[in-house]
């Protein structure tokens, strides 16, 4: 479990918060490119890290990220016209380029050098909008894992909000004993995969300058071998785990728990095919298995499920009886049901944690090493662009085999 003071610790993350501080020294996504379609198009409100923000895109086709509030008088920028290279306040005309300087301010005399909007630097890459919200002069590279160097059509990526902390949902994706049971589904093939027939896995963790590479080892007796999955954590909210089949180049599948606030996140979902170009209508059906992506499955016009709290995520009772385990059709809507139900921020001193909690742990010590580092003014681990060829894994091995030997480890590292 963790002491009340540490859960405050690392689950507030608002303007000023140690967290909130520490995630500011990482680029974060702050929306997917698609959302900003073309130059001049409509604003789009953003927040991130407990900050209301308005992102537009310029007539040059720049992004801008910044502050919602007119530097004037603090009506809302969003409500703004995107023209001519800049935003321009509805309230009294004034206009902000995308680094936030004032370009015009027709009702007064010109001190427009004096004035700009609070903003963020946007970069674009793998089809999201990145923003770094730290100080200027600790600014790291650019994030650059392997998903994100793969040409058009081999990556693809989705976001979907969450009605509870970073922190729960982000724990729930790296907790591996859980696919055992909330993801078990009664077909012939669910019945013999690797998950279900081993429901107590093995983990081992291994520190990197990144975060960490962990392991989940099944033990199949009939079988005499180990079905082994590698996961890496990156610094400070990335998941990478090996998608397909184990005897196949396989996909790299992931998430990213970006906060919105304290209490609601961005899941961002990515799938990065090895083989070869995944077409668009191919990937919608995988989304849509999954229990995210398509259009019919959000309500209108936002990023959130209508499968949700206030229809028990589309709970069937015959279904848990005779489909799978849970009754509740989609993983990432599965996830989600267990993961809101706990509450927006789970009070972690009630925990009883245990072995195959190992990888919980060690996040959550990363996490807290983060923050004192960044409070003692060093740069927190993985912010300077560690990890960028790793690549996720699964396989069978012998029983004696050790997944972790320096050959293995060599197997992991990218070569895309």
């Amino acid at each position: 479990m963790l002491r009340r003071a540490d859960n405050e610790l690392v689950t507030r993350v608002g303007p000023g918060t140690p967290m909130g501080l520490t995630l500011r020294r990482y680029w974060m996504p702050a929306l997917l490119s698609s959302e900003l379609p073309h130059a001049d198009s409509d604003p789009l409100r953003v927040r991130l890290l407990g900050e209301d923000l308005v992102a537009f895109r310029d007539s040059n086709g720049s992004v801008g990220l910044i502050q919602n509030n007119c530097p004037h008088r603090g009506a809302s920028l969003f409500f703004g016209r995107n023209e001519e290279g800049g935003i321009r306040c509805v309230y009294h005309g004034w206009k902000f380029d995308v680094s936030g300087q004032c370009l015009d301010m027709p009702a007064e005399s010109d001190f427009r050098s004096k004035v700009a909007a609070r903003a963020y630097p946007t970069t674009e890459k793998a089809g999201v909008v990145w923003t770094y919200m730290g100080p200027p002069e600790r600014q790291p590279p650019v994030p650059d894992l392997e998903w994100m160097r793969a040409p058009a059509g081999y990556c693809w990526i989705s976001r979907t909000y969450q009605s509870c902390n970073y922190l729960q949902a982000m724990e729930g994706g790296l907790d591996t004993s859980h696919s055992s049971f909330l993801h078990r589904e009664f077909t012939p093939d669910g019945l013999t995969n690797p998950r279900a027939r081993s429901t107590a896995p093995r983990l081992e963790v291994l520190n990197t300058d990144y975060g960490y590479m962990y392991a989940s080892i099944r033990h199949l007796p009939d079988d005499k071998q180990n079905y082994v999955r590698v996961y890496h954590y990156v610094m400070p909210f990335y998941q990478l785990r090996a998608g397909g089949s184990p005897k196949s180049l396989g996909n790299t599948d992931g998430h990213m728990w970006v906060p919105i606030d304290d209490v609601t996140c961005w899941t961002y979902n990515f799938h990065f095919s090895h083989a070869g170009p995944l077409a668009y209508e191919e990937w919608q059906r995988v989304e849509h298995q999954m229990g995210r992506g398509l259009a019919e499955d959000y309500t209108p016009g936002t990023f959130k499920l209508k499968a949700n709290a206030t229809n028990d995520y589309g709970l069937s009772r015959e279904r848990q009886r005779t489909v799978n385990y849970t009754g509740i059709q989609g993983t990432n809507t599965q996830d989600f049901a267990v993961q809101e139900s706990m509450g927006a921020i789970y009070d972690r001193t009630r925990e009883h944690l245990g072995s195959a909690d190992t990888a919980i742990i060690q996040m959550r010590r990363l996490l807290l090493e983060a923050v004192r580092d960044v409070a003692e003014g060093r740069d927190p681990i993985g912010s300077r662009g560690q990890g960028s060829n790793v690549r996720p894994a699964q396989m069978y091995l012998p029983d004696d085999a050790r997944w972790s030997e320096t050959q293995l480890k060599d197997a992991l590292v990218a070569q895309f």
